[in-house]
């Protein structure tokens, strides 16, 4: 199949990056389908808290009644729940699972973001030495796999050993699929690239919405919360198989190179194909704890695993969150609308954004379109807690898109920043970071949320962790080198900040690639 899909030429490009974007796309709707899900899924496996809740046929918005509502939300226990009947002598109250609490928490983040991060660092080595497509399909089967399984889970238990599975399995697609797609495309798109690429978490997040809620509540066979990981196991299986048949390996290029802050000196970029070397040019063989601890990296690390929190905690808690302050308001096609369609406009908007503004500014540039979306996203983000449904909505989609410029932005600042040979891995340990801290932070929201409510919690770890990443990578700017060249006639590429790698990492990098090697 490989082949009628080559003679597509130009087109091939594109194609991969579809088929990457929908495999991530699945994956992370897989990820996130929990936090929709959560309330029928606990009340038919049975964890997380139980609490006195209004009846779901008098929970429905076309015959909501707040009184009642008001009187279920506040009954301590389940004997005065039962008791509570209307003037008929019906009930209107049940004392039944809600989809929150730590189970739920444990569930969505840690279950998941423990194994995740590991095994991302292990994939992010992999991709330097291995075949990246097959690696990438081997993960996008396992995720899928495991997405249909949950559908099959009859206890907690297998709910958080299949989340395991996921993780597994979706460790390895961001690493691969950013290694394999820094090869295909030039500096010039990686920004955007990258945005659309990661558009796919956006997108997952969104669908996740609609797709829950709605295919749940029609019930199919009486499966109920079941069906939404039928259909997304069944897409990714489809999407593994394509993979498989229909790409190749790309060859490895140098697209980075360090730059060499003590002689303010920056050398030409190279392809794989060149043997030319600069006076700037270390004789020894990069370091990857090098790469990871120059002051740069590691303060964006810490400015990335912020921004990360405060979208973990968004994601995770969004339909709950609104269901439980607006009983009766039914948001899910609008937080599809605003997480679907106003999110992946914001990652676009970054990418083009970014890629206008480095060929002139350099990669400082792009850390600074960070900040300063971050920055603006703050005012909203805390609007979308405090005010009504419809400022929340609307609100809401103003911050999603300044605050989902993000994420592209981010990988093409960090494989732009690092050499060649340990691209992968170095993508691989920093996502291990952020999402460690990122990922179960968020377990704080319900202490917080049971201290104090459901608002402060949110206020904090998603609103106010948007302000702290917006300051973190401003002070990332600072750290990251001028482009200063001796020779104005050497052609620079701005957004490239490499210049102390000499080719003898690029045979490294590839060894294990007999074909590639030659090319040296």
């Amino acid at each position: 199949m490989h082949s009628y899909i080559k003679k597509l030429g130009f087109l091939y490009k594109t194609y991969v990056l579809t088929i990457l974007t929908l495999g991530y796309l699945t994956s992370e709707m897989g990820h996130f389908l929990i936090g929709v899900t959560s309330k029928a899924t606990a009340r038919d496996v049975h964890y997380g808290d139980i609490k006195c809740q209004l009846l779901e046929h008098l929970a429905d918005s076309n015959v909501f009644n707040y009184t009642l509502h008001e009187r279920c939300d506040t009954s301590p226990d389940q004997r005065s729940c039962e008791l509570l009947v209307q003037e008929d002598g019906s009930p209107f109250c049940e004392w039944n699972y809600n989809g929150l609490g730590f189970q739920y928490q444990l569930l969505a983040g840690p279950a998941f973001i423990a194994v995740y991060s590991i095994v991302g660092v292990f994939f992010g080595m992999a991709a330097d030495k291995f075949n990246r497509v097959r690696l990438l399909s081997l993960c996008t089967l396992i995720s899928a796999g495991a997405i249909g399984l949950i559908g099959m889970a009859t206890s907690y238990w297998h709910l958080i050993l299949l989340r395991i599975m996921l993780a597994i399995g979706e460790a390895g697609t961001n690493p691969l699929s950013t290694g394999i797609l820094s090869d295909l495309f030039s500096e010039e798109k990686r920004g955007l690239v990258m945005a659309i690429f990661n558009w796919g978490i956006y997108a997952g997040i969104g669908l996740a919405f609609p797709v829950g809620r709605y295919v749940t509540e029609m019930n199919v066979g009486g499966l109920g919360w079941r069906v939404p990981y039928y259909v997304s196991g069944m897409i990714g299986m489809i999407v593994a198989a394509l993979a498989i048949t229909t790409m190749t390996e790309p060859k490895r290029t140098a697209i980075s190179e360090e730059a060499d802050n003590d002689n303010n000196e920056v050398s030409k970029p190279r392809s794989v194909g060149q043997n030319t070397t600069t006076p700037t040019e270390s004789s020894e063989k990069t370091s990857i704890w090098k790469v990871l601890f120059q002051p740069k990296i590691l303060i964006l690390c810490i400015a990335a695993s912020i921004r990360h929190t405060g979208g973990f905690c968004f994601a995770y808690n969004a339909d709950l969150f609104y269901r439980d302050i607006f009983p009766g308001y039914d948001l899910g096609w609008s937080l599809f609308v605003v997480t679907f369609l106003v999110g992946s406009i914001g990652v676009v908007i970054g990418g083009v954004t970014s890629d206008s503004i480095v060929k002139k500014y350099g990669i400082r540039s792009r850390v600074a379109v960070l900040a300063i979306s971050q920055l603006i996203a703050t005012p909203f983000a805390y609007g979308s807690i405090y005010l009504g449904p419809t400022g929340a909505m609307v609100t809401l989609a103003i911050s999603y898109l300044f605050a989902e410029m993000w994420f592209g932005i981010l990988f093409a600042i960090l494989v732009e920043s690092v050499p060649m040979s340990v691209r992968s891995t170095t993508v691989g340990a920093f996502l291990f970071w952020m999402n460690n801290f990122g990922g179960n932070v968020p377990m704080f929201v319900e202490p917080v949320r049971k201290a104090y409510d459901y608002k402060t919690a949110l206020a904090i770890f998603y609103a106010g962790f948007y302000l702290l990443s917006s300051l973190m990578f401003g002070t990332t700017v600072l750290f990251m080198g001028k482009k200063k060249s001796k020779n104005t006639n050497v052609h620079t590429l701005a957004g490239i900040e490499n210049g102390g790698f000499k080719n003898s990492e690029l045979e490294s990098g590839l060894k294990g690639f007999p074909s590639l090697e030659n090319h040296l």
